[in-house]
């Protein structure tokens, strides 16, 4: 049982309708890999970024409750909201991720996704890691009702398991009716109380520990 204080972060309005979050949810992810089927080899990153807002306002949002983020090879280490290095061009053995918080009717949609250019073997390591580190933080949620803290106390040690670092500055958030920072402004890993589903976004940025490479990805705890 939450106390007072804990139960207020995970207001919502009066209104507020799963179905609709979901709709939302699926709509986020349509765009993701809608952005996705037009980055291509030789492409420059602002340009990727500035087609990224186009395809969002094609499918008919006017706003985001943050910007695009499109990251190609050594900028996937920046951190959230960090300027890219700029006039980096796409390789045909190459790494970038996708990061989009678009609204649609008063709705927040929040997802991320890592795609690999050619067959090196490390950055489709990176991608897939990041991916499975995500599940497994997810399982813990699931199954051992880990608090936000637990759960990227967890991510941090298993993705240094698998010889990856774990960026802390990306870990997690409240999503749901616009804008969630009405309810709470912090970090999912703050949280000292078990997440409830569907109101919170677990984040996985990972890099290499010495090479200029990540990955990134994330979702709702469903």
């Amino acid at each position: 049982m939450l106390t007072q204080e804990f139960a207020a972060l995970e207001q919502t309005k009066e209104d507020f309708a799963l179905e609709k979050l979901f709709a939302i949810r699926a709509k986020t992810l349509e765009a993701v890999n809608r952005i996705a089927e037009q980055v291509h080899i030789g492409m420059v990153e602002e340009d990727a970024n500035q087609m990224a807002i186009a395809t969002l306002q094609a499918m008919g949002t006017r706003q985001g409750w943050h910007k695009p983020f499109v990251r190609f090879g050594a900028n996937t280490i920046k951190t959230f909201g960090a300027d890219s290095d700029p006039g980096i061009k796409l390789g045909e053995d190459d790494i970038y991720f996708i990061d989009i918080g678009p609204v649609w009717d008063g709705y927040e949609g929040d997802a991320g996704n890592t795609f690999v250019m050619g067959n090196n073997a490390d950055l489709q390591r990176c991608a897939a890691d990041a991916r499975q580190i995500f599940a497994a933080v997810a399982n813990k949620w699931k199954t051992e009702q880990f608090t936000g803290q637990a759960l990227y106390q967890f991510a941090e040690q298993f993705t240094k398991e698998l010889g990856w670092a774990l960026n802390l500055d990306l870990s997690g958030h409240r999503l749901g009716d616009f804008p969630h920072e009405a309810y709470y402004k912090g970090s999912l890993a703050e949280i000292p109380f078990h997440p409830s589903p569907k109101l919170w976004v677990l984040e996985i940025q990972i890099r290499h520990p010495e090479k200029p490479f990540g990955a990134f990805f994330e979702d709702i705890l469903i």
